[in-house]
């Protein structure tokens, strides 16, 4: 009976490993960049590590089909390097000596993608599955709904062209005074009246300060006074 159970376990191990191998059917490569992304905070990876590895895509397994009893021990692992790359495959839960098929292990890991990158702290860029695509993160929501911000958008191009329309009256009031006191100072000095007789002008007349005419002026100068 010993003999039997040895030999079945041995006979699992050899359908395992030719299950989950390089470039093996249904097989995925997984590459991981922790040093690059955690830095001095970079853990190790190790068996427990690899325990997390496979929990997660268990219940990627599981998440994706309600029906499905994908296991811990569904998920194999193998040629895993010290650089943290390795491959991995899912058997089949009801035969387990054959995997599940590539298009729904991708699906699932698609599916959950940010719930595996969480729990190594990793990213699409830093935790790589080579032949699965990585996943568009959702659009980020605005904390403020869009039509909150149109309706400020349009509210300070209002007060905007208000202020302007404001400012542009005040400046042209202001030139319209500026002008118009230019206007009277030139008409204060285009006050002095200036009279034409026989053709030439002369200077008015001021009659308080009177006038001395040269012709007489000139007269008196030639007779002396005894």
């Amino acid at each position: 009976m010993l003999r039997v159970l040895l030999l079945t376990l041995s006979l699992i191990t050899i359908a395992h490993a030719e299950l989950c191998k390089p470039d093996a059917q249904n097989a995925f490569k997984v590459r991981l960049s922790i040093k690059t992304a955690l830095g001095d905070n970079a853990y190790a990876w190790d068996a427990n590590e690899e325990y997390l590895f496979k929990a997660m895509v268990a219940f990627a397994m599981r998440r994706y089909s309600s029906k499905s009893s994908t296991q811990i021990s569904n998920v194999l692992l193998c040629n895993v390097t010290d650089r943290v790359s390795f491959w991995f495959v899912v058997t089949d839960p009801s035969k387990n000596v054959t995997t599940v098929p590539g298009s729904e292990v991708e699906a699932a890991i698609r599916m959950n993608r940010n719930r595996i990158n969480s729990a190594f702290l990793l990213s699409d860029k830093t935790l790589q599955f080579l032949k699965i695509t990585s996943t568009i993160s959702p659009p980020v929501e605005p904390s403020t709904p869009v039509w909150l911000i149109v309706f400020g958008v349009v509210l300070c191009i209002i007060v905007a062209g208000i202020v302007f329309l404001v400012v542009a009256g005040i400046k042209q009031r202001k030139r319209k005074n500026k002008q118009l006191t230019e206007r009277e100072n030139l008409e204060e000095k285009c006050e002095v009246t200036v009279t034409v007789e026989n053709g030439i002008p002369c200077e008015t007349l001021d009659f308080k300060a009177g006038h001395i005419n040269g012709v007489f002026a000139a007269d008196d100068e030639r007779f002396t006074s005894l």
